[in-house]
């Protein structure tokens, strides 16, 4: 089941798409459940959202694919890597990536995004997929020179507009095969399994979860293959990953 959020007749719903339609739903579907209405709404007549805005914290792990650690010059890191982006970086499909004026540096890491569904404390791997809702797609927006010279990542990760995801949740998300695909101005610029990731997404639960509770609607960021760089305003960043559609966002200058 995929499920979007969009914005219709100046009012923000919840959606199952089915094929050219939404079917809306009643209720948050992380937070209160839903039922559908019985209204749909044409998907040509809807502005998707980000398919989520946390009221928490988005969680993600650093270096969680080899090859992306190699091109960096970093080390393997022997347990997950995590930092995070205030929820205020989020933004959804086709909303502008702002380049701010404190960096000269930008850079795109496509990613696997786990959208949390209960309450998760101390949970063990063997069943941590159960508080998994499903899956989306991201954009890690880093600004790199920033990330060198502040000695931490949370200004060069947490700027507005630095955390874009959609373009809708997959509930039943399939691993097998999935590629993380990354184009600027349709160029190909990373192309990786997602099977490369060091630490799975049970084992990024688990490790997370043993250090502060993950909440309904909380994001988690599971890393980002080889082939990040640089874009500049004016650049098209599309995102795909196998099963879960494109995200695809424009940037510009502040």
């Amino acid at each position: 089941m995929r499920i979007a959020r969009f914005s219709h007749q100046e009012g923000i719903k919840y959606g199952i798409v089915d094929e050219t339609d939404l079917v809306v739903l009643s209720g948050d579907p992380m937070f209160a459940g839903f039922e559908p209405t019985g209204e749909r709404v044409p998907l040509a007549d809807a502005a998707l959202l980000a398919p989520v805005i946390p009221r928490s914290k988005v969680v993600c792990v650093g270096r969680n694919y080899a090859d992306h650690a190699a091109e960096l010059g970093n080390e393997l890191p022997a347990e997950p890597m995590l930092f995070f982006k205030p929820n205020t970086a989020v933004i959804g499909p086709g909303d502008a990536i702002v380049r701010p004026k404190q960096t000269s540096l930008t850079s795109f890491e496509g990613e696997l995004a786990v959208v949390i569904g209960r309450i998760a404390k101390n949970v063990p791997a063997e069943s941590a997929m159960d508080y998994v809702f499903g899956y989306t797609i991201a954009n890690d927006i880093t600004a790199r020179d920033l990330q060198k010279t502040d000695g931490q990542w949370a200004r060069a990760k947490g700027f507005d507009t630095f955390c874009p995801l959609g373009p809708a949740i997959e509930t039943e998300f399939s691993f097998d095969g999935a590629r993380i695909t990354t184009t600027v101005n349709g160029e190909v610029k990373q192309d990786g399994p997602i099977s490369d990731m060091i630490f799975s997404v049970a084992e990024i639960i688990e490790y997370a979860s043993a250090a502060f509770t993950l909440l309904p609607g909380d994001v988690v960021l599971t890393g980002t293959p080889a082939g990040v760089g640089p874009f500049e305003a004016g650049d098209i960043i599309d995102v795909e990953i196998t099963g879960l559609g494109r995200l695809r966002n424009i940037a510009r200058d502040a």
